[in-house]
């Protein structure tokens, strides 16, 4: 079904509609549930929760061309998550990763992409929630510090330190990978 007429019938709360919208992008939604959560029964939940919301919230969706409804549900899908993490205070628990530095040398862009996807995300994923957090909202969702600090409810100071961390702990790990597997 094409994805406007499948936005529309999901609009008018029609079951099949939403059953196909469900099956064609829980896999994907779920990705990005997982970036921000690492356990994955809590992103799986976060998953159905976000389901719920989107189809709830049809008459907000507006049409703006093939793969507006995918960017649409994102979006919906990495607010329920924030919303999630500000209710468990998840950013004040944040623990720092010892001995990171403040100042670090980014790795090479080419031999970043000889690393594979998998492996940059697991590393992603190993960060400390408020660094993982930070880093996905600058990276994936190309936020900024403002915005970021907006949704977390955190100063942009904050935001900015948590991405140089993270950026800081991953040029870490990707050099020690290049080591081990060059």
């Amino acid at each position: 079904m094409e994805e406007q007429v499948l936005a529309e019938r999901c609009r008018q709360g029609d079951n099949i509609a939403r059953k196909e919208l469900y099956e064609h992008y829980a896999g994907r939604m779920f990705s990005v549930c997982l970036r921000y959560i690492t356990d994955r029964e809590v992103a799986q939940d976060l998953l159905h929760d976000g389901f719920l919301k989107i189809f709830d919230s049809f008459d907000k969706f507006t049409w703006r061309g093939e793969g507006s409804l995918r960017a649409w549900m994102e979006r919906v899908m990495v607010n329920t998550v924030l919303q999630y993490l500000r209710k468990n205070d998840v950013m004040n628990q944040a623990t720092a990763l010892e001995n990171v530095p403040q100042v670090y040398e980014e790795p090479d862009v080419s031999s970043i992409d000889v690393i594979p996807q998998k492996v940059l995300m697991r590393f992603i994923n190993e960060l400390p929630t408020g660094y993982r957090t930070v880093f996905n909202l600058y990276v994936f969702e190309e936020k900024s510090h403002k915005e970021i600090a907006q949704l977390l409810g955190i100063n942009e100071k904050s935001s900015a330190s948590q991405l140089v961390r993270a950026k800081a702990a991953l040029a870490t790990k990707i050099r020690e990978w290049m080591k081990n597997n060059a």
